[in-house]
Order: C-alpha cells, then sequence, then structure tokens
C-alpha cells in the first residue's frame, strides 16, 4: 500500500457539491492506493503508522493529542508515468481488491481509537485542504 501524507490544519473531500468527509482542525489527509498483492495486514501496518506518525506540531502524533485523519482512496498513487505521455494504471489494484483494503485501514484506525473520515471510493472527489508547514510524506507498506 502507499500513502501521501499530509499535516492538515483542515481538510475536506466533496462528492457532487456535498461535503462526504471532512475534519476542521489539525489532523493528517491520507491519500491511499492499493496494489494488487497488497493484504488486510498491509492494512493494519498502515493504519498503525499512520496513528503513531509524529509529524503534527510538537512532533507529536495523531495518537498523541487525538486528532482525526481523513483517507481518500486514490488508485492513480500508482500510476507509471516513465514511459511517454500517458500514465498506465496496471500496478493499481481493481476496486474489488482495492475499496476492502482501504475499508480495512480505516477499521483498524478506528480500533486504534482514530477519529477518522472517508471520501466515497471510485467517485469524483474535490479535495480541498490546508498543508501545514508544508509537510507531506509518502509512506510504502
Amino acid at each position: 500500500m502507499r500513502a501521501v501524507v499530509q499535516r492538515v490544519t483542515e481538510a475536506s473531500v466533496r462528492v457532487d457539491g456535498a461535503i462526504v468527509g471532512q475534519i476542521s482542525e489539525p489532523g493528517l489527509c491520507v491519500l491511499v492506493g492499493v496494489t494488487h498483492d497488497d493484504t488486510p495486514d498491509h492494512a493494519r501496518k498502515l493504519a498503525a503508522k499512520l496513528w503513531t506518525l509524529r509529524i503534527l506540531e510538537g512532533e507529536k502524533s495523531c495518537s498523541d493529542i487525538g486528532a482525526p485523519l481523513l483517507l481518500i482512496s486514490q488508485f492513480t498513487l500508482y500510476g507509471d508515468a516513465r514511459k511517454g505521455r500517458r500514465p498506465t494504471w496496471q500496478a493499481a489494484a481493481p476496486g474489488p481488491v482495492a475499496e476492502p483494503l482501504v475499508t480495512a485501514t480505516a477499521a483498524a484506525l478506528r480500533e486504534l481509537g482514530a477519529r477518522v473520515e472517508l471520501g466515497v471510493f471510485g467517485a469524483d472527489m474535490k479535495v480541498a485542504l490546508v498543508n501545514d508547514g508544508p509537510v507531506t510524506l509518502v509512506i510504502e507498506i
């Protein structure tokens, strides 16, 4: 699994003009991509990493201060644009594989005590955020 993690002061995701997920305080906005060989164990490991990642103000983690997370599925994280001008998406897992793993990541975070908001899998989403720092990391599990 691959995640792009951004420290934010606020973030939201809209589908058809309606907010479907939102955090209105400092936390993490996380774009999550899934590839073919990812498993539920990868989802649990990603959740644990996100929950304890010390990138919030004062080197705190979400677990330290109860900060929220906004998770958004994004198959394009596995796009490959090394050749030509059109990316290929062959490394991205198909929806029936990816969606349960994104859901499992959110569930594992909630089991750890996190407040989690989600986008809508497969939807045309509009993401808005205020990147704090800016702080942006790419995590591979």
